[in-house]
C-alpha cells in the first residue's frame, strides 16, 4: 500500500500520473478493506497470489475433498473456488462503495476517502498524501522495525501453518480485545452476586445491606482493575485524569440515583436482540431513571403497558418468558429509533417516546442502512416490521429521504410535531467533519446529538461492516464539541456518547470532553448474559441473546435486575472517581478537557508519536451557561393547532364522533394533520379510534402532508403538494387533486413531490397527477394510486400495492422484497425501467390480480374525478392488457400476497 500510493503521488507530481496504471502483486492482500485501500490509493488492478494460492491448499485438503466427494459442499474445481473468492472479494468491493455513494470504482481509484489513525507525517507525505491523521503515529522507522519482525517469524521454517492473531475472535496469544473472556466472567460474577440497591446512605435492612452491598460492589472493583490495566486499547487508554483540586469525601459527591440518569442503552433493534434481551435492558433502565433505546424495528404495543400482576416469583403473566420483574415495572423503550427504513414506526410508537433518534449514521455501518439476516426474521419480528418470515430486512440508507440538512431538519419538525413532549436526537458517526454535520443538526432543531463510536455492529452486521467503519468515539466528540462551542451553538442540543463504554471511568472521559449523556450497548448485553461467542448474525447465540430461535431463547439467564447492578456499580465508580478530583457533580467536569493529561508509563508497541493535543486542548471556557438547554425546541404555532383548537373537532376526538372541515392551505403549512395523528394516536393507539375526521383543504401544501396519518382521518387537498406526503401513515386516506378549473392535463403534470409514502404502514393516497423519484420506499402496507413517478418507484417495498397510471423512471422495484406494483405501460417502454436483481414483471392474469387493480382504479376515479381512470375503466379490454404487474419472488405470484401475510400476522 505505501509502495503503491508513493508511485501514485510521485506520478502525480511529475506530471505523468496519465500515462500508466498501476499493477500490484502481493501477497499482503486478501480482505475487502486491503483491496479497497490498494485502489483508493491508486492501484487499477491487484493480484492478490498469496490468497489465491491459499484458496487452492484449502481445495486440495483432504478434508475439502472428503467433503466434495460425499455431496457434503457444493461441488466444485480448483479453478471455481478461486473464482469464488474473486466474486466475494469484488462483492465486498461493490458495497463499500455504494456506503461511500459512489457509482463507478474509477471514481474510487485514488479517491482517498480514508482517514488514518496513528500514522506518522513522514509516512502520509511519502505515500498518502492529503489523508487526515488527527493523532499522527507510525514513523518510517517504526514501520521499518515492524517489517522486520514480520519477516524474522518467517525463519526458520519449521512453522506448519500461519498464525491466527484473532482478527474476530479473541486468541489467548492474538491481539488484545476489549471484550474478552475473561473480562466477562467478572462482570457475570459481579452483577450476579445479588441485588444492589443502594451503596451509600441507608437502606431497608441497615448496615448489613449496605455491607452486604459492599461486598458485592467489590466484586465489581476486580472487573474494574481488570479493565484499567489492560493495554493500551482505545485512544483513551493513553490519558489519565490531572485535576486542579484536592480529593473531598465520597459523601459530598451527588447521588448513585442521579448519575444513572445520564446512562443509556445502545440502539440495539428487537430482531437483532431476542425479546427477552430487548425487553430486559428496557426494563432495567426504566427502573434506573435512564433510557434505553429500541433501535430500528419498532415494538410490540403489548410493552407500553405498566406491569402490575407480578407474583412472588418474579413472573408476569403476561410475560411469562422474563424473570426478576417488578410491580410498576415497564418494558417500553423511552428512546424510538426512526430509521431510514421506517421499520416499525407508527403514530403509537412515537407517541410512547421520551425522546426519538433519527440514525442518520451508524457506529458499525456508517453509510449503510440498518440489515437484519433472513434467518432472524421470525414470525413475531416480520409482525412487527410489516414484512415476512425469513426476508432479509435491509433499511436504505439516509440519503433516501435525507439529501440535506434542510431535508433533516424536516424530518425533526414532523417529530416534534407529532409528539410535542418528545425530544428528538440525530445519531451522527464518530469521523472526520463530523463537526460540521452536527454544527448544522444544530440548527436544524435536534434536542440531542448522539456520537456513535467505531465499536459497535451488536446483534445483527455482518463481519465486513464491524471492521474499518467510523473511528473512534473519542475524536468525534471532541470535534464535535469543539465546532459547537466555536460556532456558538452549544447550548442548543445536548451530547450523547456511545461505542465501547465499559466503566466509570470511560463516563469520565466521556464528560471531560464534551458529552454529558452515555451509552453503553455491548456491554449491557453482556451484563444480561451475553458470553461474546461472536456469532450474533448467524441467529445461533447459545445464551439466547441475540437469537430469535425459542430453544435458545429459553437458555437467556438475564434479569433487570443483573443490568440494574451493572449500571449502579459503575455510577458508584464514577462517584469514586469525582471524589478523588474533588468534584460533587457530573456535570462540573463536562467539557472539561484542561483535566486531561497524557498517562504516564504507558508505551504503545507500535509508536512513540502519537499526538494528543485534539483532546487536551479542547475550548474550555469560565462560561458555563452553555449547559442550559431548556426549553426543548418549539415549532411555534401550526395550522394544526388551530384545528386542535376547535371545538367541534376536539369534541369528536374525545367522543369518537364524525366531523368535516374546509380551510385554505399555503405552502408554508408544514406536516399538516400530524399533530391531530399523534392527539389520536395518544388517546387510541393505531387503531381503536373509531370516528371520522374529514379534513378539506384548498391551495399549496407545504412538506409532510398527511405524514404518520390513521384511520378515521380523510385529507383531501384541492391544489398540490410538497414532498413527503403521506411520510409513515399507517392509515385513513390521503387525496390530492387539481382544481377543478385547471386548462393543463392533470395526468402529464406533477401534483406531489419527492419520498412520498415512505416507509408507510398502512392507508391509502390517491393523487390525481405525478409524483416524484423515490415513491413508496419502504412502503410495507400502504396502497397508492397516481399517475406517473420519477426515478425508484417502489424501492424497498416490503408490502402494500401501488398503482401508476402513466410513465416512471428507471429503477423499478429495487430492493422490493414484497408488495405489488401495477404499471400501465402505453409505449411499451417498461420492463427498460425495473431493476431486475429481486423483483420481475407479469402481465395482470389472475381474476384476483385484475380485480385488485380495478378496485383501485375505480376507488381513484370516484375520490379524484381523474379523467384517466375513467378512460381505463370505460376501456377496461384494451388497457388490461397494457398493464405490467411487479412481483417480488418471495410473492410467488400472488397479488394477494402483498397485504395477507401482514394483516394475518396481525
Amino acid at each position: 500500500m505505501l509502495a503503491v500510493g508513493a508511485v501514485h503521488h510521485y506520478l502525480i507530481k511529475i506530471g505523468k500520473r496519465l500515462q500508466a496504471s498501476l499493477v500490484v502483486e502481493t501477497a499482503q492482500s486478501w480482505s475487502t478493506h486491503h483491496f479497497a485501500c490498494l485502489v483508493g490509493y491508486g492501484a487499477s488492478a491487484i493480484c492478490p497470489y498469496m490468497a489465491l494460492e491459499t484458496v487452492r491448499h484449502w481445495w486440495s485438503s483432504p478434508l475439502i475433498q472428503n467433503n466434495l466427494s460425499k455431496g457434503k459442499i457444493l461441488p466444485m474445481t480448483m479453478e471455481n473456488a478461486q473464482k469464488n473468492y474473486r466474486q466475494a472479494v469484488e462483492d465486498g468491493l461493490l458495497k463499500i462503495l455504494s456506503k461511500m455513494g459512489i457509482s463507478l470504482l474509477s471514481s474510487y481509484r485514488g479517491a482517498q476517502i480514508f482517514e488514518a489513525i496513528g500514522i506518522g507525517e513522514d509516512l502520509l507525505e511519502m505515500g498518502f498524501r492529503g489523508t487526515v491523521s488527527r493523532v499522527g503515529g507510525l514513523s518510517i522507522s517504526e514501520l521499518s522495525q515492524e517489517v522486520y519482525q514480520f519477516h524474522a517469524k518467517a525463519f526458520p521454517l519449521e512453522a506448519k501453518k500461519l498464525e491466527n492473531f484473532g482478527f474476530v475472535n479473541a486468541m489467548k496469544r492474538g491481539e488484545y480485545h476489549l471484550n474478552n473472556p475473561e473480562m466477562t466472567k467478572l462482570l457475570h460474577q459481579a452483577v450476579r452476586s445479588g441485588p444492589v440497591e443502594t451503596l451509600h446512605g441507608t437502606s431497608p435492612d441497615g448496615a448489613k445491606a449496605q455491607q452486604q452491598a459492599q461486598q458485592r460492589f467489590d466484586l465489581y472493583e476486580l472487573y474494574r482493575q481488570f479493565v484499567e490495566n489492560r493495554p493500551a486499547t482505545a485512544l483513551r487508554d493513553l490519558l489519565d485524569f490531572n485535576s486542579d483540586r484536592n480529593s473531598i469525601p465520597l459523601e459530598e459527591v451527588e447521588t448513585v440515583e442521579e448519575i444513572v440518569k445520564r446512562f443509556c442503552t445502545g440502539g440495539m433493534s428487537l430482531g437483532a436482540l431476542s425479546p427477552e434481551a430487548h425487553e430486559v435492558l428496557a426494563i432495567a433502565m426504566n427502573r434506573l431513571g435512564g433510557k434505553s433505546n429500541s433501535g430500528e424495528g419498532g415494538e410490540d404495543p403489548a410493552r407500553y403497558k405498566i406491569f402490575n400482576d407480578v407474583d412472588e416469583h418474579g413472573i408476569s403473566a403476561g410475560r411469562p418468558h422474563l424473570k426478576g420483574l417488578q410491580n410498576g415495572d415497564s418494558a417500553s423503550s423511552a428512546i424510538k429509533q426512526v430509521a431510514s427504513g421506517r421499520f416499525g414506526v407508527t403514530p403509537e410508537y412515537l407517541m410512547n417516546a421520551q425522546s426519538i433518534e433519527i440514525k442518520v449514521a451508524q457506529g458499525a455501518k456508517p453509510g449503510e442502512g440498518g440489515q437484519l439476516p433472513g434467518k432472524k426474521v421470525s414470525e413475531y419480528i416480520a409482525m412487527l416490521r410489516r414484512s415476512k418470515p425469513g426476508v432479509t430486512l435491509i433499511s436504505p440508507p439516509p440519503h433516501h429521504d435525507i439529501y440535506s440538512i434542510e431535508d433533516l431538519a424536516q424530518l425533526i419538525f414532523d417529530l416534534h410535531q407529532i409528539n410535542p413532549k418528545a425530544t428528538v436526537s440525530v445519531k451522527l458517526v464518530a469521523e472526520v467533519g463530523i463537526g460540521t454535520i452536527a454544527a448544522g443538526v444544530a440548527k436544524a432543531n435536534a434536542d440531542y446529538i448522539q456520537i456513535s463510536g467505531h465499536d459497535g455492529g451488536t446483534g445483527a452486521s455482518p463481519l465486513t461492516s464491524i471492521k474499518h467503519a467510523g473511528s473512534p468515539w473519542e475524536l468525534g466528540l471532541t470535534e464535535v464539541h469543539r465546532v459547537l462551542m466555536g460556532n456558538k451553538l452549544r447550548d442548543r442540543v445536548r451530547l450523547r456518547v456511545d461505542g465501547g463504554f465499559k466503566s466509570g471511568w470511560d463516563v469520565v472521559m466521556g464528560a471531560l470532553m464534551g458529552a454529558e449523556e452515555f451509552g453503553f450497548g455491548t456491554i449491557a448485553m453482556i451484563a444480561e448474559g451475553c458470553i461474546m461467542a461472536r456469532i450474533c448474525h448467524t441467529n445461533n447465540c447459545p445464551v439466547g441473546v441475540t437469537s430469535q430461535q425459542e430453544r435458545l431463547r429459553q437458555r437467556f439467564p438475564g434479569t433487570p435486575g443483573h443490568v440494574v447492578n451493572f449500571f449502579y456499580f459503575v455510577a458508584e465508580e464514577v462517584r469514586h472517581i469525582l471524589a478523588r478530583l474533588g468534584y460533587r457533580k457530573l456535570v462540573d467536569l463536562i467539557g472539561r478537557s484542561d483535566l486531561l493529561k497524557r498517562r504516564d508509563g504507558v508505551n504503545v508497541a507500535k509508536t512513540q508519536h502519537l499526538n494528543l493535543e485534539v483532546f487536551t486542548q479542547a475550548p474550555v471556557t469560565s462560561d458555563r451557561n452553555w449547559l442550559n438547554h431548556e426549553p426543548i425546541h418549539s415549532n411555534g404555532p401550526v395550522l394544526d393547532d388551530v384545528l386542535l383548537e376547535d371545538a367541534e373537532i376536539a369534541t369528536a376526538i374525545q367522543n369518537q364522533g364524525t366531523v368535516t372541515k374546509s380551510l385554505r392551505i399555503v405552502n408554508t403549512d408544514r406536516t399538516v394533520g400530524t399533530r391531530i395523528a399523534g392527539k389520536i394516536a395518544s388517546i387510541y393507539g393505531n387503531s381503536g379510534f373509531a370516528g371520522q375526521i374529514n379534513l378539506n383543504f384548498t391551495g399549496a401544501a407545504g412538506q409532510s402532508f398527511g405524514a404518520f396519518n390513521l384511520p378515521g382521518m380523510q385529507l383531501t387537498l384541492t391544489g398540490e403538494a410538497n414532498d413527503y406526503v403521506g411520510k409513515g401513515m399507517h392509515g385513513g386516506e390521503i387525496i390530492i387533486k387539481p382544481p377543478a378549473a385547471v386548462t393543463y392535463n392533470p395526468s402529464e403534470n406533477v401534483i406531489i413531490g419527492n419520498t412520498c409514502l415512505y416507509g408507510a404502514t398502512g392507508g391509502t393516497l390517491y393523487a390525481y397527477g405525478k409524483a416524484g423519484e423515490r415513491f413508496a420506499v419502504r412502503n410495507s402496507l400502504g396502497k397508492a394510486v397516481i399517475e406517473g413517478a420519477g426515478d425508484h418507484c417502489c424501492e424497498y417495498m416490503t408490502g402494500g400495492v401501488v398503482v401508476v397510471l402513466g410513465k416512471v423512471g428507471r429503477n423499478v422495484g429495487a430492493g422490493q422484497t414484497g408488495g405489488l406494483g401495477y404499471f400501465l405501460d402505453e409505449d411499451g417502454e417498461f420492463p427498460e425501467m425495473i431493476n431486475p436483481e429481486i423483483v420481475k414483471i407479469q402481465r395482470v392474469s389472475t381474476p384476483a390480480g385484475e380485480q385488485q387493480l380495478r378496485e383501485l382504479i375505480q376507488q381513484h376515479a370516484e375520490h379524484t374525478v381523474s379523467e384517466k381512470a375513467k378512460t381505463i375503466l370505460a376501456n377496461w379490454s384494451e388497457y388490461l392488457p397494457k398493464f405490467w404487474q411487479v412481483v417480488p419472488p418471495s410473492e410467488k405470484d400472488s397479488p394477494e400476497a402483498s397485504v395477507a401475510v401482514v394483516a394475518v400476522a396481525m
